[in-house]
């Protein structure tokens, strides 16, 4: 599946609407370049999940947990994973088969650690079609 759009309050709404249909144990893997709106999609997601606290992007910390909406998010982003081993460190089996959503930006990173029911979203952006134009890929 392929969606398109053309503002942040777009790629947040898409977001939201995947975050509403999320169930228990659900994977997301998020790819795209810096500044591609990553944290937007993933900002809509929580919110269809019903999570209401702020929501940044872990860069840092690697793994961003929050409890407060219908299921709990497991936000990572591996960026600055330098070997895939390290995720081990941070526990992250538990989240990845746990009952919460677990969403990896920058999930290209640790592909084989990556569960095969992963569904990957790939932003792009595409200036020539504008600089708020988004094409997100869906594969499952």
């Amino acid at each position: 599946m392929v969606k398109e759009t053309h503002s942040e309050q777009e790629t947040y709404a898409f977001g939201e609407a995947l975050g509403r249909e999320a169930h228990p144990g659900q994977i997301f893997a998020l790819v795209g370049d810096l500044g591609v709106g990553k944290t937007v999609l993933t900002k809509g997601l929580a919110a269809g999940l019903g999570i209401e606290e702020p929501v940044n992007s872990p860069t840092f910390t690697i793994l961003q947990v929050y409890e407060d909406g219908r299921l709990p998010l497991y936000h990572f982003d591996v960026y600055r994973i330098a070997d895939p081993e390290e995720m081990d460190e941070i526990g992250y089996e538990d989240c990845f088969f746990g009952d919460g959503v677990c969403l990896v930006e920058w999930a290209n990173l640790i592909r084989e650690l990556m569960p095969e029911q992963t569904v990957w979203l790939t932003i792009e952006k595409d200036l020539e079609r504008g600089f708020d134009y988004r094409k997100i890929t869906v594969v499952s």
